[in-house]
């Protein structure tokens, strides 16, 4: 029943000197030939069209950080091409000198994971280089490491998880919303009588027919432990360790299921791997490099707050449709902000906004661990900072500014409209895209679906956090 992705690791730009930046060119005729070097890696098909992405080979070996794309309106024909393909100059031998094991058992040695496969790629630059990427599973999630694969050396490392940080109580969404009550607190996980009446008995749809566990299309629970039920009757409450499990499936296929209201049958579709077991942090990540999300259990249980399973579950989105997003800090910013915003808009389901907890502020219960002030909130997606005069090169804090223009253009086209242009918008960002540009993304995407009025709307959200 479950289907793995094409690995596409690859396709990431490396940070550092070692890459160049790679502008996109478009082209609007017939659809122009896919040049020689490249291997398909996956296609996906949205509202307007249908984009297929690329990775880069030189003499048959990937190229760290070189991609193409394709992006065919359905409408029109016309085709924009995102070439990011690098040039090489002055490689110096494709015969590695360091062997693969080698490789492995000098990066699993240092950080004490278990080395899960290696690839020989080369590394642009000037000269370029010949390189082992070696993935190493961790308990903190995937670190890859880049090796000189002439002598050895570590050029570049890098933990792949995408990071949230705090802990997740959530019920529908979260016991603080649900009961507007901003005294709850953790108590060590106790099930006590001021939190019974968050719980709602709900519907776990989609859930795979042949067995007993909390697998089905949308979500996949791969926890230690995994809660087993013949009649496929799940029923816990927060002191029990069922309770975070069940929490993942629901929050996860509710999600999915959203997204297909939408019109979109190609955004993730598939089962989304999640574990509430294995990290103590008081923190949660998705980690790209094996398509799954894991919930800490300090502080507050991450899985028990439907925001922090929705703030993860939006870069499985974005990984998904755009291989490799977010490794540089502007592009990453905006991963986290559209983490930030997913969980504000799925809220808006569910949550009633008011001054006491308002639906800006995201992981109410979670919060109650770290923060004193009240309302507890993570972050907020209705935040001042602006463009650029804000930025601290750190994706959390930046990512307040790209989530609350989300926010602006959730209030100016109404929810529907404003998450169908984000996430159609998604699949033309450049991997690394900076904000301006995707703010043009998504003021195009606006129009094509909705018209000039639609995309002044939105141009004026991002016009007021200064990005455009």
């Amino acid at each position: 029943m479950m289907r793995r992705r094409v690995n596409r690791w690859l396709a990431a730009t490396a940070s550092g000197a070692l890459l160049a930046t790679a502008a996109g060119t478009a082209a609007h005729a017939a659809p122009p030939p896919v040049p020689d070097g490249l291997r398909q890696v996956q296609v996906r098909q949205s509202l307007l069209g249908t984009h297929t992405w690329y990775q880069q080979l030189y003499h048959g070996l990937p190229v760290l950080g070189g991609f193409y794309a394709t992006h065919t309106d359905s409408a029109t024909g016309e085709v924009t091409v995102q070439d990011g393909r690098l040039e090489i100059r002055g490689l110096a031998s494709e015969t590695p000198g360091v062997a693969a094991d080698h490789a492995r058992a000098s990066v699993a040695g240092r950080t004490g994971g278990q080395a899960a496969r290696s690839e020989l790629v080369v590394v642009p630059g000037a000269p370029a280089k010949l390189a082992w990427v070696v993935l190493t599973r961790t308990g903190h999630g995937t670190v890859r490491t880049v090796l000189d694969a002439g002598n050895g050396a570590q050029l570049q490392e890098k933990n792949l998880v995408k990071e949230a940080s705090g802990t997740g109580t959530a019920f529908a969404p979260n016991p603080v919303a649900a009961l507007q009550n901003e005294n709850l607190t953790d108590r060590d996980d106790a099930d006590y009588p001021a939190l019974r009446a968050a719980y709602r008995t709900v519907t776990l749809n989609h859930l795979d027919g042949r067995g007993t566990t909390l697998q089905g299309s949308y979500a996949n629970n791969i926890s230690d432990g995994a809660v087993r039920s013949a009649q496929r009757k799940f029923a816990y409450n927060r002191s029990q360790p069922g309770f975070e499990q069940v929490m993942g499936y629901y929050s996860i296929t509710s999600a999915q299921e959203y997204i297909h209201t939408l019109g979109f049958g190609d955004v993730n579709n598939e089962p989304q791997d999640y574990s509430t077991t294995g990290l103590t942090d008081d923190n949660s990540f998705y980690d790209p490099d094996t398509d799954g999300i894991t919930f800490g259990t300090g502080g507050v249980d991450d899985a028990e707050d439907e925001e922090v399973i929705w703030h993860e579950y939006g870069h499985a989105i974005q990984d998904d449709q755009v291989p490799g997003f977010g490794e540089a800090i502007e592009a990453g910013s905006i991963g986290e902000g559209f983490g930030d915003y997913w969980a504000f808009t799925m809220s808006q389901a569910t949550s009633p906004d008011t001054r006491r907890t308002p639906l800006a502020c995201i992981a109410d219960w979670d919060s109650t661990a770290y923060t004193d002030d009240t309302p507890h909130c993570l972050r907020r997606v209705d935040g001042t900072k602006m463009y650029p005069a804000d930025l601290e090169g750190e994706v959390h804090a930046d990512g307040e500014i790209w989530s609350r223009a989300l926010f602006d253009v959730n209030a100016a086209l109404g929810r529907t409209r404003a998450n169908r242009v984000i996430i159609e918008a998604h699949f033309g960002f450049d991997p690394n895209t900076t904000m301006p540009a995707a703010a043009r993304q998504t003021v195009k995407t606006a129009k094509a679906l909705y018209g000039q009025a639609a995309a002044d709307k939105v141009r004026a959200a991002f016009h007021a956090r200064g990005i455009l």
